[in-house]
């Protein structure tokens, strides 16, 4: 239990951490692609798709699995909370309350990642929406 105590914080900050670096990677070159790419080149609209749609599941995936990594950490904090009372013998209302309130903190960081990813995904799928139309305007001339 000491190691998880003691490593907790770090692990749950770490992965929502690299989840973060992740989707602002892959949406800033996703941006960057979608302003250059050249929709001529393509002949086929599956050809397209496959194109314009890479690595936006990978955005979507963090949006959708940081709120879950988040709730991991805050159900491993309460945990830990509800173990160090047991340990103690006494319940101490500022104990709990303060191990509770340092758990819910990853639920928020949790979110904290989530809620942009998502925006940028939705945001990049319209991209695409509006990519796609061009290019069928151009091949039904």
């Amino acid at each position: 239990m000491e190691i998880l105590k003691e490593y907790l914080d770090f692990g749950v900050i770490g992965i929502l951490g690299f989840m973060s670096f992740l989707m602002v990677w892959f949406a800033v070159e996703r941006y960057f692609y979608f302003r250059k790419v050249d929709l001529a080149q393509f002949t086929h609209p599956d050809e397209l798709n496959v194109e314009l749609t890479r690595h936006l599941t990978i955005i979507s995936s963090v949006g959708s699995n940081a709120p879950y990594v988040g709730l991991l950490g805050t159900v491993l904090g309460i945990l830990l909370t509800f173990y160090d009372i047991g340990q103690a013998g006494s319940i101490d209302t500022n104990a709990i309350m303060f191990g509770l309130a340092l758990a819910l903190k990853a639920t928020a960081l949790g979110l904290l990642v989530a809620i942009p990813a998502i925006l940028l995904y939705n945001a990049l799928l319209r991209k695409v929406d509006v990519l796609t139309a061009y290019w069928k305007k151009e091949h039904q001339k």
